[in-house]
């Protein structure tokens, strides 16, 4: 209870943190505004008074000194602390502009910089109020049910798991849980991105901070607070934001030399001119704004689309390294199938029962989380059967498992984990019979004697023949499939998608050294899969990338980026989306180093105080150019689709 009452401890402090960003902004705004009247009145002074009053120089002087003090003491500020910061060049303008007793010129540069500056402090915080709107679809109270028919308000970060709480239609769900009873439809687009509600039942999952539309729910708590999937969401968006991509760690390298540099420009503009507006034009319009906002603009807006897309993206690297893909390796398993597998034959050997040796395969494999074991039970389930208690139960992932059932020790697996243990398989029929029906095989060994086998279909996605269709289309031409199963199944399930090579039989470590052999062939690799049996190759390729990892806990641990739903779709989605993030960039930075290298080779043109309004408005255009990206994929949301 502790651990999330410290949660809600640190969402206030995040808030609060927040609110005075906001406040410190307001009053930045109001001195800026006050600055500027006091400005005005100075000009208007001159019809009145004549242009030597001593109200027009007081208030002249003082809006300076109200909208240039700031930029001055911010830059000496940075400077004390040894800091490379760009105000430096603004502040010597304003000082020079002071200087010479233009006390408008150095007004006028400190209001359109203070304005850029604002423009640039509430670009960030519109990324801290995405992550706050995230922590604000959980609600603070919860309806827990001590007894049945007993219910009571509490706090949501009293809770924990094995709580059971009643969420009525039209309430957000307080924590990850199952539900008990009740038949609903939820809205879950805050954690998959999509539009459409989801009808649940009970056994089945629900998320922190998705909507209850119709229904009555009764829920026990699996997850509570930072735990649930909607708290690694957060999680997620924070550090991405702290991320640095290489071509703004580019920029911070030459930072250094930029300032010496200008000063070196402007120094010999006005030795050779004497002209001292000139030399302040430099500085004003040499104040990179546009290159400092260009990046980190873009990539905030791209992170808020591809989380209402339903992707999450751990570092904004990997989001430029997208669009760089050259080959994608999927899982077959629960990646480009439904991960759903079905009992088609049991094929018992002699003196067996059907019902023997489904019960026998069922009960050892009662302790894996595996899809394999998920069929059997469901089968035996709908059956009828007993399923005797288990002991001594060990997987080894990409063979089988094997238990103690009865007292009997019983092998569940691929044909050559059974032979690696010395298991005769002479006694049963040969699925290779069966082949062209492209069913995965299981063995089913009770001591020393196989039993028998037991055949498992899978099928693709509805989707997954269109996102690969969308892959070819945006470039990328190779599309391999790794699966454990045997080659009957793993080709009629590539030709089903249209796969450029597949390999079967593959365990864990053949899978990553086949991913190693793709990137030493010079591709850029990304690894799509369920988390589950894939983290080698997840961790091995240039980009991982999570099916489904609403709820996984491992797969969001184990990939770069997830994916809360399993619309393979999405794969094509964040490709063009890093690609047209990366073209944003390249444009805002054109453009910034285009508007300073004309603005200084017409510095002789421009009066300072222009130059100070030709700066803020560049900083607009950045700005306004990389919002384009926030509604990314917007109509394809709505209409409940993704290209």
């Amino acid at each position: 209870m502790m651990a999330h009452e410290h949660l809600h401890f640190k969402e206030d402090i995040a808030g609060d943190y927040t609110r005075g960003r906001q406040l410190r902004i307001s009053i930045a705004l109001l001195g800026t505004l006050a600055g500027g009247v006091l400005l005005i009145n100075s000009q208007l002074g001159r019809f009145f008074y004549g242009s030597g009053s001593f109200n027009v120089e007081f208030f002249a002087i003082l809006g300076a000194i109200l909208l240039g003090g700031p930029i001055v003491f911010h830059a000496a500020r940075c400077l004390f602390k040894r800091e490379s910061h760009m105000d430096e060049l603004a502040a010597l303008a304003i000082i020079a502009a002071f200087a010479m007793q233009n006390y408008l010129v150095a007004g006028i540069i400190g209001f359109f910089m203070l304005l850029s500056q604002l423009i640039e402090t509430r670009t960030a915080l519109g990324a801290r109020a995405s992550i706050e709107s995230l922590i604000k679809l959980t609600p603070k109270k919860a309806n827990l049910l001590d007894s049945p028919g007993n219910e009571r308000e509490v706090k949501v970060s009293v809770l924990k798991p094995a709580d059971c709480v009643r969420v009525r239609p039209g309430d957000n769900i307080p924590a990850d849980g199952e539900i008990i009873s009740g038949l609903s439809s939820v809205n879950e687009a805050s954690i998959t991105g999509e539009s459409l509600p989801v009808d649940k039942v009970p056994g089945m999952q629900v998320f922190a901070g998705t909507n209850n539309l119709t229904g009555v729910l009764d829920i026990k708590v699996t997850k509570a607070g930072k735990d649930t999937t909607l708290g690694k969401v957060q999680t997620l968006i924070m550090q991405a934001e702290k991320t640095r991509i290489p071509i703004m760690r580019i920029i911070d390298r030459y930072v250094r030399w930029y300032v010496p540099t200008i000063l070196m420009i402007a120094g010999i503009a006005l030795f050779f001119t004497r002209n001292v507006n000139q030399a302040i034009t430099i500085l004003v319009i040499a104040c990179p704004c546009t290159l400092i906002l260009a990046t980190p603009t873009a990539m905030v807006a791209a992170i808020s689309a591809a989380a209402r897309l339903g992707v999450l993206i751990k570092n904004v690297a990997d989001l430029e390294l997208a669009g760089k893909i050259t080959a994608i390796v999927f899982d077959k398993t629960g990646t480009v199938t439904t991960g759903r597998l079905y009992v088609t034959k049991l094929t018992p050997a002699e003196g067996i029962e059907p019902a023997e040796l489904l019960s026998v395969a069922a009960s050892a494999e009662q302790m894996s989380k595996h899809p394999v074991a998920r069929a059997l039970h469901e089968v035996a389930k709908e059956a009828n059967l007993p399923l005797p208690g288990t002991s001594d139960f060990k997987e080894v992932p990409g063979k089988g498992v094997t238990a103690s059932v009865d007292s009997f020790r019983v092998m569940v697996g691929r044909e050559s984990f059974l032979k690696e243990n010395d298991i005769d398989l002479s006694g049963i029929s040969d699925p290779a019979l069966d082949e062209e029906q492209g069913f995965s095989t299981l063995y089913v060994a009770k001591d020393s004697r196989c039993i028998g086998w037991i055949a498992l279909q899978d099928k693709t996605r509805p989707e997954a023949y269109q996102a690969f269709s969308d892959l070819f289309n945006i470039g990328i031409r190779r599309t391999t499939m790794l699966t454990g199963d045997r080659d009957e199944v793993a080709n009629r399930v590539a030709a089903e998608l249209g796969c450029t090579d597949y390999k079967a039989n593959c365990l864990p470590q053949d899978k990553l050294a086949i991913v190693e052999q793709m990137k030493e062939d010079g591709h850029a690799v990304v690894v799509v899969g369920d988390g589950i049996n894939d983290a080698p190759a997840l961790a091995a390729g240039d980009l991982g990338v999570a099916m489904g990892a609403a709820g996984s806990d491992v797969a969001i641990n184990s990939a770069s980026i997830a994916l809360m739903s399993n619309d393979l779709r999405r794969l094509a989605v964040l490709v063009r989306l890093s690609r047209k993030t990366r073209r944003v960039i390249q444009q805002n930075l054109a453009f910034g180093i285009l508007f300073i290298v004309l603005g200084i080779s017409a510095s002789q043109f421009i009066l300072p105080q222009l130059a100070a309004f030709l700066h803020f408005a560049s900083s607009l255009v950045v700005v306004f150019n990389s919002a384009r990206l926030i509604r990314y994929g917007e109509e394809l949301e709505h209409a409940g689709q993704v290209v």
